[in-house]
């Protein structure tokens, strides 16, 4: 066997050489080449949710700048289904080898919890690759509740605890989680409810059918300005770009609050780790690029760019984040 050393300088010496043939049969086994190598051919991207959706639209955004990045074709290929089971299934049972990638988002990180028999576990069968971005949801009121400020509907609600409704776009949907990670840390007794979809429940708290609703953040800013709805407070971090003058749910008296939707990618369990780091790296450049942040400020995303295992204990901890709030709240898939 060659030593370490000596391996390591002629898999970079190969390099230069990767289109022949030979060259390619050793690179394949070079750890260290593979890395610097990474990709020979395309790379899919499956994403388990329905095409046209943000998730859908931010790795197409993602998928092209790694083309232009790393010189190969990144395909995105939509699998939607089961509440993303369906393709995350497909992923977790491809090769090893970073050509096949899962689109993951929060709602991955609530089923493991949720949905207890999935034929696959989340961070058994999966590596953490990279964040890509994270977007704020507005907690809204219809104008005819009286409250005007995060504190004064709190105040109500622990005065009448369960006369006030909050809809959502169905049980364990990002508005549905956040919703009761709301009742839990605010201490308020609220009733969902729950629709077959964001649209209904958008359309009746505007209509007033239903006093409140966490809703994504550039979907709401309109009906916000038109007075159409009251918004509270948003769920982020930090304020939203879109809509700056409203307070974080945390600012506004709920304290360590945070619920947003993000997007990250993820591989099978053995990939090698010179290929997840090339990702990670690619992909936390174009998340850095200040013109990338503008488009996503003015879609309401915020870049997230973390090194695999910082992402890693990322996922680990949401996982357990939400299943906390499924227990507490009794939620189940049905």
């Amino acid at each position: 066997m060659l030593a370490k050393p000596f391996c390591e300088l002629m898999c970079r010496a190969l390099v230069p050489f990767k289109r022949t043939l030979a060259a390619l049969v050793l690179l394949a086994t070079c750890p260290i080449a593979i890395g610097q190598t990474y990709p020979l051919r395309t790379v899919k991207i499956i994403v388990p949710f329905a095409a046209g959706g943000p998730a859908d639209n931010y790795a197409r955004f993602i998928a092209q700048r790694l083309q232009d990045a790393l010189g190969q074709p990144f395909v995105v290929d939509n699998r939607a289904g089961a509440g993303s089971v369906i393709g995350t299934d497909v992923v977790a049972k491809s090769p090893a080898d970073g050509y096949t990638l899962l689109l993951m988002s929060n709602a991955h990180t609530v089923n493991e919890t949720l949905i207890p028999n999935k034929p696959f576990v989340l961070l058994r069968d999966f590596v953490p690759v990279t964040p890509i971005n994270y977007s704020d949801l507005v907690l809204v009121a219809h104008p005819a509740l009286p409250d005007a400020t995060l504190q004064d509907l709190i105040k109500h609600a622990k005065a009448q605890p369960g006369k006030i409704n909050y809809a959502s776009s169905g049980p364990g949907t990002p508005y549905h989680m956040a919703g009761e990670l709301f009742k839990s840390m605010a201490g308020v007794s609220l009733v969902h409810i729950p629709y077959k979809g964001s649209s209904g429940a958008r359309s009746d708290v505007i209509g007033g059918q239903v006093e409140l609703m966490f809703d994504a953040v550039t979907i709401m800013a309109d009906q916000i300005r038109a007075g159409k709805v009251r918004a509270l407070a948003t769920t982020g971090r930090q304020r939203s770009a879109v809509l700056p003058e409203v307070p974080t749910v945390n600012e506004a008296g709920v304290a360590g609050y945070e619920a947003t939707i993000w997007l990250g990618l993820m591989a099978p369990k053995g990939t090698p780790k010179a290929v997840v780091d090339r990702l990670n790296g690619a992909v936390g450049k174009i998340a850095s690029q200040p013109e990338v942040q503008q488009v996503w400020a003015k879609q309401g995303a915020t870049a997230l760019v973390m090194n695999p295992e910082v992402f890693d204990k990322y996922v680990r901890d949401d996982v357990l984040k939400w299943a906390g709030v499924i227990k507490t709240a009794g939620i189940n898939a049905d």
